[in-house]
C-alpha cells in the first residue's frame, strides 16, 4: 500500500478526477439556459452524477424551496477542502435552491463548530466525520446528512528516512497536533489493519502545526500526520513523503467530511435541510471539474497558500463523492467500526444502530 511520492499522488489525482462538477463561474454572467446546458453538457455520463440533471448521484429531484430560507452554516472558512463551500456563496448554489445562508466562521475550532450546531447558535455545519463521532457518541442533537468528500489527511516520513510502510513504524513515533485529531484517529486504525498496534506499539507526541517539519528533521518523531496544506507542502518542497493517506485501501471510496444539521431542523424542516445538502454537494462536484476557479475565488480566505497549491490540493482530493442515505450510514458504520478497534469507541457501542442514529436520509 506504502509506496512513492509519486505513486501516492498519482492515485490521488486519479480518485479526483472521477468526480465532477457544475460550471464554470465564468459561465454565471450567461444568461441561465445558457449556463444550464453548459453544465449539463459538461456533466452527462459523468461517474456520480445523474446524467441528464447533473445532480450529485442520490440526492432525488432538485429541490428549491417555496420561499427564501435563512439559516446560519457553522465552517472552518480557511479550510482548503472546505473552499467549495466557501466559494459557494458567490458562486449561487445557495440561492438557486431558495437558501439565504449565513456563514458562522470556527476557524479551527471543530469541536466548537459542532457545539454550536449541537446548542442552536448555527443550524448546520460542515466537519470531519473522525472528529464528531466521538463527540457525538455523547448525544449530542445533530444529525449528518451527507459525506462531502474524500483526502486531506496525511501520513509522513522524511524524504531520507529507511521507513516506507506502515509496518516500519512499529516502535517508532509519529507527531501530531492533538491526541482526538481525525488523522491521529485514522492512521491509528491504519496501523492496527497492518499490524501495529497504535495504542501500545507507536508513540504519538504533540507538536503545535508549525513545528510538526522540524520535528521530523531532527529525527524527535519518525513520522507526521496532519491535514492540507500544510502536508501537501512538505511533499511538494521534497522535505517529507507520503507513507499513506485517508485514500488508501478500503478508504479510497469513503468521505472524510460530513454535513451536520440540528436534529430540530431535521425533524422540523427535512426540505431545507435537503435543499442545503444539496447546495453543498453541487458545490462539492463544481470543485471536482473546476479546481482552479475555486482556488482562485477562494484566495480572500485562504491562510498563508496560494491559487496554484489549492488547486493542486483539490486535485488529490475526492470531491466528486459523496455519501447520501444507506451509503452515509454504511460509511459511519465502517468508521464507528474500526474506532472500536483503537479504543476510541467503547466496545460495547454497536456501530449501526449508533449510525442510523446519527445520520438522516434527507432525500427519502
Amino acid at each position: 500500500m506504502a509506496g512513492s511520492v509519486t505513486q501516492s499522488l498519482s492515485r490521488r489525482t486519479l480518485l479526483g478526477l472521477g468526480a465532477v462538477a457544475l460550471a464554470s463561474p465564468l459561465l454565471l454572467s450567461l444568461p441561465r439556459n445558457v449556463w444550464a446546458a453548459e453544465a449539463s453538457d459538461s456533466m452527462a455520463g459523468m461517474p456520480g452524477m445523474s446524467p441528464l440533471e447533473g445532480e450529485p448521484k442520490g440526492t432525488g429531484e432538485f429541490i428549491k424551496l417555496d420561499a427564501p430560507y435563512k439559516l446560519k452554516l457553522a465552517i472552518n472558512l480557511n479550510a482548503v477542502c472546505l473552499a467549495p463551500v466557501v466559494i459557494a456563496q458567490g458562486q449561487g448554489f445557495f440561492t438557486k435552491h431558495n437558501l439565504d445562508v449565513e456563514f458562522v466562521n470556527f476557524g479551527n475550532s471543530t469541536d466548537v463548530l459542532l457545539e454550536a450546531i449541537a446548542t442552536g447558535k448555527a443550524d448546520a455545519g460542515i466537519g470531519m466525520a473522525l472528529r464528531w463521532l466521538k463527540a457525538l457518541e455523547q448525544g449530542f442533537d445533530v444529525k449528518l446528512t451527507a459525506g462531502t468528500h474524500g483526502g486531506c489527511m496525511r501520513l509522513l516520513a522524511a524524504s531520507n528516512s529507511s521507513i516506507s510502510t506502515l509496518e516500519d513504524l512499529k516502535g517508532k513515533t509519529i507527531g501530531v497536533t492533538d491526541m482526538a485529531a481525525p488523522d491521529r484517529n485514522f492512521f491509528s486504525i491504519l496501523l492496527k489493519k497492518h499490524g501495529v498496534d497504535p495504542v501500545r506499539e507507536v508513540e504519538w507526541k504533540l507538536y503545535p502545526a508549525d513545528l510538526l517539519s522540524t520535528a521530523l528533521d531532527k529525527g524527535e518523531v519518525q513520522a507526521i500526520s496532519g491535514a492540507d496544506p500544510f502536508m501537501y507542502r512538505l511533499i511538494n518542497a521534497g522535505q517529507a513523503r507520503e507513507l499513506s493517506s485517508n485514500l488508501a485501501d478500503e478508504y479510497a471510496h469513503l468521505s472524510c467530511c460530513v454535513v451536520g444539521a440540528t436534529g430540530k431542523l431535521v425533524r422540523d424542516n427535512p426540505k431545507a435541510v435537503a435543499a442545503l445538502t444539496q447546495a453543498i454537494l453541487e458545490a462539492h462536484d463544481y470543485a471536482a471539474h473546476h479546481p482552479d476557479q475555486v482556488a482562485r475565488g477562494f484566495q480572500q480566505f485562504a491562510l498563508n497558500t496560494n491559487a496554484a497549491e489549492v488547486e493542486a490540493i483539490l486535485h488529490s482530493h475526492t470531491h466528486g463523492h459523496h455519501a447520501v442515505g444507506e451509503a452515509l450510514t454504511q460509511e459511519i458504520v465502517t468508521y464507528v467500526s474500526d474506532l472500536k478497534t483503537v479504543e476510541v469507541f467503547d466496545a460495547s457501542t454497536d456501530p449501526l444502530q449508533f449510525s442510523r442514529e446519527i445520520t438522516a436520509d434527507v432525500f427519502s
